[in-house]
């Protein structure tokens, strides 16, 4: 708490010197810091009262052996309760960059044109739940498939801990289910990829030399009519000493396609090398299991029965309709309770 109210202040300080708003992402990003400091410092100090509250309650309820204020302790300890699971489900959001705004990655895998449609389910779903969550998003690429579905697509995800709730879905998701595209109906298993991305733009991490980018202008896809895009708007970037490749084409102009292709591209290579640190501590415990499409860590079952299954967790649901319409929070929850008992 005292050190919270230290960068507050120091926020606060910061944000009166008028050069501070010269730039302009960067003042949003701070003052975005220093709201989200500010409800968190309010959270424990409002659960502080209740708690005090709570111990006055219990004393008078004891001496005055009053039913009618068991009735309201009883009914005081459960919003404590709540406040309470609140406040430490975000003490699990302690991760350098938690508190970022996201780049979500859905990649169709094995599977063809089912693994496509998969991928575009999976996208819907993601939409649906940031939405429930109040934050903004923006479709920052999409690439169709062929028949149905997408090959890919990339999300920015706007809003209050936005990677630290959303890097719980990175990973391999499979599904099971009877095919839609093909005459026989038969059962078929699909794979897609998550990824997901913190928004950075200070990450000490990553230092991206221009001569290792290569960058590709091309014209934006798009449904036709008149909001076709008849110039080169669409920015593709290479970074040659790892091979990553970053496109963006939801903009009309080239630049601020280039400026989002930057921050998907730092946010990779951040990623990146946070999962190589993960992956280095594991090696260190004798841990290490290499991540592929053999390795799901959810799988969503839609024949012969219905059941997602987080096979990290073990966290399990019949509702599946209710997960793909964005009810994922029981699993990012349980996720970031197992990763903090995991690294300890």
């Amino acid at each position: 708490m005292p050190g919270k109210q230290q960068e507050i202040e120091r926020l606060e300080q910061r944000a009166a010197d008028p050069a501070f708003w010269s730039d302009q992402r960067e003042a949003q990003g701070a003052m975005q810091r220093l709201t989200r400091l500010k409800q968190e410092v309010e959270r424990w100090q409002r659960l502080g009262v209740q708690l005090a509250n709570l111990t006055e309650l219990l004393e008078l309820a004891a001496l005055e052996d009053d039913p009618s204020l068991y009735d309201d302790l009883r009914a005081e300890i459960h919003i404590a309760g709540n406040e309470l699971e609140q406040g430490e489900l975000a003490l699990l959001l302690n991760g350098n960059y938690d508190d970022r705004d996201a780049f979500l990655s859905v990649q169709a895998g094995m599977g063809g044109t089912d693994a496509q449609d998969w991928a575009e389910m999976l996208l819907r779903m993601y939409v649906r739940w940031a939405e429930t969550r109040g934050y903004q998003v923006n479709v920052v690429d999409e690439s169709a498939g062929d028949e149905a579905g997408i090959k890919s697509a990339t999300l920015e995800l706007r809003g209050p801990y936005a990677y630290g709730y959303a890097k719980a879905e990175a990973g391999v998701h499979r599904l099971i289910r009877l095919s839609p595209f093909n005459s026989a109906h038969t059962r078929q298993t699909s794979f897609a990829r998550v990824e997901v991305m913190p928004e950075v733009d200070d990450a000490p991490e990553v230092v991206i030399n221009p001569d290792d980018l290569r960058i590709d202008v091309y014209r934006s896809g798009g449904h036709g009519g008149q909001g076709v895009n008849t110039t080169d708007s669409a920015v593709r970037l290479t970074h040659l000493p790892t091979g990553i490749i970053v496109s963006c084409q939801n903009e009309r102009s080239q630049l601020q396609n280039r400026e989002t292709a930057m921050r998907v591209l730092r946010g990779r290579l951040l990623e990146q090398e946070l999962q190589r640190q993960r992956e280095e501590r594991l090696r260190l415990r004798g841990e290490y299991r290499k991540a592929d499409f053999g390795s799901q860590m959810r799988t969503y079952y839609l024949h012969p029965s219905t059941l997602v299954k987080d096979h990290r967790t073990d966290v399990e649901t019949s509702n599946v309709q209710a997960v793909l319409d964005g009810d994922i929070d029981p699993f990012i929850e349980a996720y970031l309770r197992w990763s903090m008992s995991d690294e300890t």
